[in-house]
């Protein structure tokens, strides 16, 4: 077999192409569980038109990129326009051969001109991302909870009384409301998410239940982890698989509604903040086991200027930071931090303090990375002694930064 060039063309991909694109993703991860076939309605409903792309080899689809128009909130609480990545993968044939690198290209030419200045994405493998700019910016870790040793204080209040829902249909309820989610690190959850997950949900045969704030200020979606073994295992968990709480109130009432669950011994919450306060919430905090940590957002600052100048900053020494970005040169430069909260300049010819690489600033971006951290790791290079420790200094924020959605 001659070896194969390919010319790199990437188009939009429409119409039936969009099937083959699924179908390319799909043997591209290999071990994905299957799901039903999505009715045409389904389908189409389920991905923003134009924002499939692909890449052709003698006319048959050999990879695919997509991304869907969304929201981040930044440190400050705006929220800036973001490019929510997802659906990237190349045949098997056809890997190492620079798909991927111009689905990235011209992936991010597409997300400028909508006026997206940060793109995130959830990665399949921790090598693939960080040359193209991303960088980790969050992180979420699941937590178990035994509910035999898990006491609540006597001063945790009352909390939002709950309703059950119906978990199927309609997700509207749902929508309505995560819509106000303000926490650094959330992402909007766009029209085609919650139709994929509405139909995953009435697709999906196992009981399902979901709770409701009596206020409207939360919700939690959960399930039986093992439904055929529930009465004869010795463990029954349930799992928690989204859990949104905007007020404290809310969150307590929904914590207590899931810990409080006859015929359950282990509470399961799939992805919360690496500071979740819910140890603190139980008399015995040994009830709660932190059992794993994995990255979460991979974050990739399209706009550099645009999006440094959106997020809030803590009070201390202006740093100068010099950027160094070879995927997208354009946002090479130095950038004045500080002074005031808001204060975010492009000098041309200020002495750096610190320099640093596109994956490396989109880490630190969020507060979820420390730059001493990757100070230590060779990441960046300080000019003026003390500029890291400014820099973290800028950076901090109160709380660990968390999206809470995959895609």
């Amino acid at each position: 077999m001659k070896d194969f060039e390919l010319s790199h063309d990437v188009r939009v991909l429409e119409g039936d192409e969009i099937t083959q694109a699924e179908a390319v993703f799909r043997t591209s991860m290999i071990g994905l569980p299957p799901e039903a076939e999505p009715t045409p309605e389904e389908r189409a409903a389920g991905h923003e038109p134009g924002r499939a792309l692909g890449v052709h080899d003698a006319g048959d689809l050999v990879g695919t990129a997509e991304s869907y128009g969304s929201w981040l909130v930044v440190p400050g609480g705006k929220r800036v326009p973001h490019a929510a990545v997802t659906h990237v993968g190349v045949l098997p044939t056809h890997t190492r051969r620079g798909i991927v690198t111009a689905l990235m290209r011209r992936q991010f030419e597409d997300i400028a001109a909508r006026g997206e200045i940060v793109a995130s994405l959830r990665a399949s493998e921790a090598v693939i991302y960080e040359r193209f700019g991303y960088g980790v910016a969050s992180e979420c870790a699941t937590y178990d909870v035994d509910r035999r040793r898990a006491v609540l204080r006597d001063s945790v209040p009352a909390g939002s009384p709950v309703r059950l829902a119906d978990p199927r249909r309609p997700w509207k309820q749902f929508e309505s409301v995560y819509e106000p989610a303000a926490w650094t690190g959330a992402i909007g959850r766009y029209e085609p998410w919650w139709r994929t997950r509405e139909r995953w949900a009435a697709a999906d045969t196992s009981p399902q239940y979901a709770a409701v704030t009596a206020d409207g200020d939360g919700y939690a979606l959960y399930k039986p982890g093992d439904p055929g073994n529930w009465f004869s295992g010795d463990n029954r968990t349930i799992v928690v698989t989204d859990f949104v709480a905007h007020t404290a109130a809310a969150y307590v009432g929904l914590v207590r509604h899931l810990v409080t669950l006859d015929f359950t011994d282990t509470i399961r919450f799939l992805a919360r903040p690496v500071d979740d306060p819910l140890p603190t919430l139980f008399t015995d905090r040994r009830a709660v086991r932190k059992t794993s940590v994995r990255d979460e957002t991979w974050l990739r600052l399209v706009d550099v200027s645009a999006a440094l100048a959106a997020r809030r900053y803590a009070s201390g020494p202006v740093v100068v930071v010099e950027v160094k970005d070879e995927f997208l040169p354009s946002n090479n430069g130095r950038y004045r931090i500080g002074g005031r909260p808001h204060e975010v300049a492009r000098p041309d010819s200020s002495r750096p303090d610190l320099t640093i690489g596109a994956a490396a600033l989109a880490s630190v971006y969020l507060g979820g990375t420390r730059w001493a951290a990757l100070a230590q790791a060779g990441q960046v290079t300080e000019h003026r002694a003390g500029a890291v420790a400014s820099a973290d200094q800028l950076f901090s924020t109160a709380a660990a930064p968390f999206a809470g959605t995959g895609f």
